[in-house]
């Protein structure tokens, strides 16, 4: 299946980079996958391979008595030399982070983090007596009777309302995070051992994760743009932590978005043991200090469902709107050179157009102020992609929208040619 030939895609691809390179030597990421650890191997009879088919993964259930396992790998500052991503080398560094105040590797392989203060914020506001007022006259003793609903009463009118007040002002500031947060086209200019194609075959893996976890589509979005985000603040990494990256993604945008997310363990798992515990909680570290914390990122998804509460479609449009957002992730180029907002209206258009042959409705060119003529560039690539979905190597977003549950949208014939008026 279209997995299996992206692991052998990868593979060759991490051999090829090796032989241009001239690196002879043989890291543990290029050795045959190791055995899965231990305390795994009574819930998971079957061998994982990194990058490779995740449906095999037996779904288990996820012990929350295991909370405290986070916090025992948690901290990374020990009395050892601390070295980046977890490999030990004095000779060459796997990333340079280009903006101050970042995270600064010396040339012993150390990493120097800025210091900073945290204020802890729950105890600076209980030092306020008006917030602790206001916390009192809020508590269930002091709460005014008129202030209570009844149980019986329906409150949707009077919460769609309140929506409808506060729309145009949530899209003005998404679109004014999303250029602020924007990540740099071209940024794989800056990592000579990474590829295009193992970008797309990294992606195509954590379709597969997220699948397999049954996280929710937001969270994918997510993970690929701090991805995208943090390739584009640093520079040099190697081919052999690029997954490590992405997995750490994942796991912060698990748990920036759902409500139980996945272990550590179940990470690691995901990736056949790798990496540890440790290197991936390290990588958390060094990804948050790049992202200076900024984790509220607008994604497609975010404003394709804004668009689409706004215009409402059937769920064959609503589905196939969303299966071509998921496609662009894939691509770098031409995709990273628009805003995330325009990619959006242009999954909506081409949705609308080929289910109904209608394009952008008045309703939210008024919303968005965006005109035909400004989506249509998009519009066009992301035709060209929806096109060529069935011959890609990388089949994991074409497979999960096959699913009854999306509406088999997957199956649809994109429109040979798109009319624009």
């Amino acid at each position: 299946m279209g997995s299996v030939y992206a692991l052998e895609v990868f593979k060759s691809q991490m051999n090829f980079s090796t032989n241009t390179h001239g690196d002879s030597r043989t890291s543990k990421e290029n050795l045959p996958p190791s055995v899965r650890p231990d305390a795994l191997q009574g819930q998971r009879p079957k061998q994982r391979t990194v990058l490779g088919v995740l449906s095999q993964n037996e779904q288990h259930g996820r012990s929350h008595s295991q909370g405290s396992q986070f916090s025992k790998h948690s901290s990374i500052s020990d009395s050892s030399q601390l070295t980046f991503f977890g490999c030990p080398s004095s000779s060459s560094f796997d990333v340079y982070v280009e903006e101050a105040c970042e995270v600064v590797l010396a040339a012993s392989g150390q990493e120097v983090v800025s210091e900073r203060c945290y204020e802890d914020a729950e105890s600076e506001a209980m030092q306020n007596e008006d917030v602790r007022l206001l916390l009192e006259l809020s508590s269930s003793s002091c709460r005014d009777v008129s202030l209570q609903s009844e149980p019986d009463r329906s409150m949707m009118s009077e919460e769609v309302l309140c929506i409808s007040q506060y729309t145009q002002d949530i899209f003005l500031h998404l679109r004014e995070i999303e250029v602020r947060l924007r990540p740099q086209p071209g940024y794989l200019d800056k990592h000579p051992e990474i590829t295009n194609g193992m970008r797309v075959i990294l992606v195509d893996w954590l379709v597969e994760v997220v699948q397999e976890f049954e996280l929710a589509c937001e969270t994918l979005h997510l993970a690929v743009t701090y991805l995208d985000r943090f390739l584009s603040r640093t520079a040099c990494v190697k081919r052999g932590k690029l997954q490590l990256v992405g997995t750490a993604a994942l796991m912060i945008a698990a748990k920036y978005e759902e409500i139980s997310p996945p272990e550590l363990s179940e990470f690691v798992y995901t990736t056949d043991s790798t990496y540890t515990q440790r290197q991936l909680v390290r990588m958390e570290h060094v990804f948050l200090q790049v992202l200076t914390f900024r984790m509220a990122a607008p994604t497609i998804n975010q404003f394709l469902r804004l668009f689409m509460s706004i215009q409402p479609v059937c769920a064959t449009t609503e589905n196939l709107a969303l299966y071509v957002a998921e496609l662009s992730l894939l691509e770098l180029d031409p995709f990273l050179h628009y805003n995330q907002s325009i990619v959006a209206a242009a999954a909506y258009c081409l949705a609308v157009y080929t289910i109904n042959r209608s394009l952008w409705p008045d309703s939210l060119y008024s919303f968005t102020g965006y005109p035909m003529a400004e989506i249509v560039p998009c519009l066009t690539e992301l035709h060209k992609l929806h096109v060529c979905a069935e011959s890609c190597p990388q089949q994991a977003i074409r497979e999960k929208y096959k699913s009854s549950k999306y509406c088999r949208v997957s199956f649809l014939t994109p429109p040979a040619v798109i009319s624009v008026p």
